[in-house]
């Protein structure tokens, strides 16, 4: 596939509002189609995929291919990888950034295999470098990365954690090109018939401007109470490192780490977090971390912005109440 030096961003949208990584995506997309003498374009399938043109482009993507069949509904993964791949044939981009989220990395892994594209995951930073497409991940826990390119002459797939770019408006409205859909009978094999919305999932941890997170040291499931009452003082989420989770405490949508959710809120709250680098990973590049933990000695204490040693029992339930007095005065 001789190709041209077009970026592409794979869209995910709710109802017509892109996610924050696609605007993360389209400005990447930008910067690189810039420097490799290309344009930057996006992609979005499903009901209000059009709706996105005004953003998409405003963060970097000039096009905007887009498809509002209502075979996209809901998780549509095979019907959107097959319309992706027969576009990517056509149009011939040398590469697409895809969200690492659950949809987009089942697209991505299906439209690769029909295009034969060769597939970068993990990616917390993409780079020209020598007139090459460069992706960084980490590996070994967080403790080295890896620089890591596609040769030959195929697309280039590369899935970028979120919140892993800083969203930047450098455009203006996307140009919007519609799509024909030759879905084929065999790809809808499955449909979604219900969705039920987790309590306290209301807003989504890689999009939370605040963060209260819990570890080990919430010694149990009862104990997330007290996060989450500090968290809806903040107008905050419910985050949880790795151990939480696996002890069952808290589902894996919460989990902040290299094998969870990488996050950059304003503000992140790690409760009895020891802060292991395959948590930190996931969110050092907060804007202010806060560190409660009984254990002077624990390694969050060396990145965190402000360190407060103490049982989390003592100090949750008082900060709590000192939010709200201060929201009431």
């Amino acid at each position: 596939m001789s190709a041209t030096n077009d970026i592409w961003v794979f869209v995910e949208h709710e109802k017509g509002e892109p996610k924050k990584v696609s605007l993360e995506l389209a400005t990447k997309a930008r910067e690189l189609a810039d420097a490799l003498g290309g344009s930057a374009a996006a992609v979005a399938f499903g009901p209000g995929a059009a709706a996105t043109a005004k953003k998409i482009g405003l963060y970097g993507a000039g096009t905007l291919f887009v498809s509002e069949d209502e075979k996209f509904s809901s998780y549509s993964v095979t019907p959107q990888a097959q319309v992706l791949a027969d576009l990517i044939a056509e149009k011939k981009p040398r590469v697409v950034l895809f969200p690492a989220t659950p949809v987009a990395k089942d697209v991505a892994a299906q439209a690769s295999a029909k295009v034969g594209a060769g597939v970068l995951t993990n990616a917390i930073a993409v780079d020209v470098k020598d007139g090459a497409v460069i992706s960084t991940a980490p590996a070994f826990g967080g403790s080295i990365e890896v620089t890591s390119t596609v040769n030959g002459d195929v697309p280039q797939f590369v899935l970028v954690r979120p919140n892993a770019l800083l969203p930047q408006q450098v455009g203006s409205d996307a140009q919007v090109v519609s799509i024909g859909t030759a879905i084929k009978d065999d790809s809808l094999l499955a449909k979604v018939v219900d969705t039920i919305v987790e309590a306290g999932s209301d807003a989504p941890l890689e999009e939370a401007a605040v963060i209260v997170a819990g570890g080990r040291g919430v010694g149990g499931p009862e104990n997330f109470k007290l996060l989450e009452a500090l968290a809806k003082e903040l107008g905050g989420v419910v985050g949880a490192s790795r151990a939480a989770v696996d002890a069952g405490w808290i589902s894996y949508p919460h989990q902040v780490g290299q094998t969870g959710k990488t996050v950059k809120p304003t503000l992140y709250i790690a409760c009895g977090i020891s802060g292991a680098i395959q948590h930190k990973v996931g969110m050092q590049t907060s804007k202010v971390i806060v560190a409660i933990n009984k254990n002077a000695d624990s390694p969050i204490f060396e990145f965190a912005d402000l360190g407060i040693v103490g049982d989390i029992f003592d100090i949750v339930p008082k900060l709590t109440e000192e939010v709200k007095k201060r929201k009431q005065a």
